[in-house]
């Protein structure tokens, strides 16, 4: 999980040396802050990414206090005493020295225009709930290897956005460059403001990149953070899908679909940590629950209705922000440890917090068992490209690509998968079900790959409501609930076509149903994927193979029933389906009573050939309803 802050004010590196750089505490004033770190147990900052050479770092080096000064509060070097004292040393004038150490425009120039200057975003990279219980009331191995993979899933992500979205921009954006290199420090947390368990991430990302100037001379520019800025959904999967599978892989577990806030897509955790336990580290939630039913009163009562989908997101910030504590002064890790493990014994025992890995095995082994890794790509990229259609109408390959690695993630339940399946699937989910919407002008260059929109013609679900439950108001269906029913139609199509097409044709050896739609085409003539197989398997099955590998995939591409989720969604579903039934059958009883069948015969025959006589006044307007 990622989220995103700015660095906006001038200023705004005191909040971050006296509170980020201290582990979210409040560092005592006129304390060192490498003296500080050292009273209070906390690791150093270090720092990350390519763009450390050209300012003479090293990556893993120790973000001492005056780097971040200069860096993060004025935009300079961040050697810059030294490169001042010499340059003045040399009969440079104050005023010039200090304007060689600047890095790319300075913050004066920016402030002149009545602008705020962007120093830099703030990252923060985060695992599930349950990978955090278990880095906390594991032993020191299990922790080890939580750290690593967290470690490695940052780095990954980091590297992600270097090599496909950093970019520089300049004359008021009207010229770019790639620019895989950027300057991070990354600060690491344990614990949150309630002092509970919570390992997590603060990468602080320079709002400067190097570039080469019109003279092939070095310059330094301003990030396109605008980009940085769309991507971060799509450097989230892929850090929460890296790190899943790792530790997954390494201890041998496997994750399960956790239904967090109803209609919204499911948080992938750890299977056997106990739902009691995950609320125990999460001590804000409940605050938060409380709080965001007082704010929903209080919109009903002024705006007279309930709250769309987009206003529940606004009052869930809200709510967080409302309830959010004050800063707390940190303590050292093993100290948090004892703390931690002794509340989880007291409150739900002894027993269950020293068997919770061996559970967490059981529950992965059981789960691998039945979970085969192989990932069907025509099903996975019809599944994606519906989801994001419905829920956006108009996409870009970004949200293809964030989509189909959630599609990873549910699917194969933390398995180990090839490298770059994620880039397949989103590449066959543009080719073979989406259809470009962007229109280059005449005589404009053709925008890049990811700089493009796309839509499809899937068949969007109409909107319905779902009744109270336990206490909770009545919601209109959310659009990943819509967007679930417009895959689930469509898989279920192409299952259908492959069993007809396996009977058919049983000597058949190469599947057949991934062929993509005449109308979906690219000039260039490719054929659409047929299924991948993670482990190397040949692709080619017999048609019972084909037939028996689509029923028994329990992930979310296979299994019609998984969007369900939970078996109180199971019930509910049932008793919709009973109530309907019901009033159907009393529908049934009202109607008048049936005449000769013989002279209803005849009128639905003449009925039958008026209609075959008109035109049907549908037809062209392709899929959509």
């Amino acid at each position: 999980m990622l989220s995103i802050a700015k660095i906006q004010r001038r200023n705004a590196w005191r909040y971050y040396i006296r509170g980020v750089a201290f582990g979210d505490g409040r560092r005592p004033a006129g304390q060192s802050l490498k003296d500080a770190q050292e009273l209070a147990g906390l690791p150093p900052g270090q720092w990350l990414g390519r763009g450390l050479r050209a300012l003479g770092l090293t990556e893993g080096a120790e973000v001492s206090e005056r780097q971040l000064e200069l860096l993060f509060g004025e935009g300079r070097h961040p050697d810059a005493d030294r490169i001042e004292r010499g340059l003045l040393d040399d009969g440079v004038d104050a005023a010039t020295a200090r304007r060689l150490t600047v890095l790319g425009q300075p913050i004066e120039k920016i402030e002149a225009r009545k602008q705020t200057p962007l120093l830099g975003m703030d990252f923060t990279f985060r695992p599930q709930a349950s990978l955090v219980v278990l880095w906390a009331l594991g032993d020191a191995a299990v922790r080890r290897v939580i750290e690593r993979a967290h470690e490695r899933a940052v780095a990954t992500a980091l590297r992600w956005l270097e090599d496909e979205v950093a970019e520089t921009r300049w004359a008021s954006g009207r010229s770019r460059a790639k620019t895989p290199a950027l300057v991070v420090a990354a600060f690491r947390h344990i614990d949150n403001r309630d002092g509970l368990p919570l390992l997590h991430e603060h990468c602080l990302i320079l709002n400067r990149v190097q570039r080469l100037g019109a003279d092939g001379d070095p310059v330094w520019g301003a990030l396109d953070t605008y980009r940085l800025y769309q991507n971060v959904v799509a450097a989230g999967t892929l850090y929460t899908l890296a790190m899943t599978t790792e530790v997954c892989e390494t201890l041998r577990l496997a994750t399960v679909p956790r239904e967090v806030t109803l209609g919204l897509r499911p948080v992938m955790e750890i299977a056997g940590v106990p739902e009691d336990l995950i609320n125990w580290s999460a001590s804000r939630r409940q605050r938060i629950e409380d709080a965001l039913e007082v704010l929903t009163d209080q919109y009903v009562k002024d705006h007279r209705h309930l709250p769309s989908e987009r206003a529940r997101h606004q009052l869930g910030w809200w709510a967080a922000q409302e309830t959010r504590p004050a800063k707390k002064k940190p303590k050292p890790l093993q100290q948090l440890l004892a703390w931690w493990r002794a509340s989880a014994i007291l409150r739900f025992g002894q027993q269950l917090i020293d068997s919770l890995l061996d559970r967490c095995r059981a529950a992965g082994a059981a789960i691998r068992a039945w979970v085969d890794p192989t990932v069907d790509v025509a099903l996975a990229a019809v599944d994606v490209a519906a989801i994001v259609f419905t829920v956006r109408e108009k996409f870009s390959r970004r949200h293809i690509l964030a989509e189909a690695r959630r599609h990873l993630l549910e699917t194969l339940r933390g398995r180990e998968f090839t490298r770059g399946l994620d880039d397949y699937i989103a590449h066959w989910a543009l080719f073979c079900y989406s259809r470009r919407h962007t229109v280059t002008k005449p005589g404009r260059e053709e925008p890049a790959a990811d700089r493009m929109t796309y839509t499809a013609d899937f068949p969007v679900p109409h909107r319905w409501w779902i009744a109270p439950a336990q206490g909770t108001p009545p919601r209109e269906s959310s659009r990943y609930e819509r967007a679930r029913v417009a895959s689930l139609a469509v898989q279920n199509a192409i299952r259908d076509a492959r069993i007809r097409a396996d009977t058919a044709t049983a000597n058949e050896a190469t599947p057949s149903a991934a062929s993509a739609p005449a109308d979906h085409r690219d000039l260039k003539g490719e054929t659409a994927p047929a299924p991948y197989a993670v482990d190397h398997r040949d692709a080619a099955m017999t048609p019972a193979q084909r037939a028996a590998t689509v029923q028994a995939h329990l992930g979310r591409t296979t299994d019609p029933a998984t969007w369900l989720r939970t078996p109180r969604n199971l019930k509910r579903l049932a008793a919709f389906t009973r109530a309907a039934d019901a009033r159907r059958r009393a529908m049934e009883d009202r109607m008048v009573p049936a005449a000769d069948p013989a002279l209803l015969v005849d009128q639905r025959r003449q009925e039958h050939e008026q209609q075959c006589q008109q035109s049907d006044p549908g037809q062209g307007q392709g899929l959509r309803p």
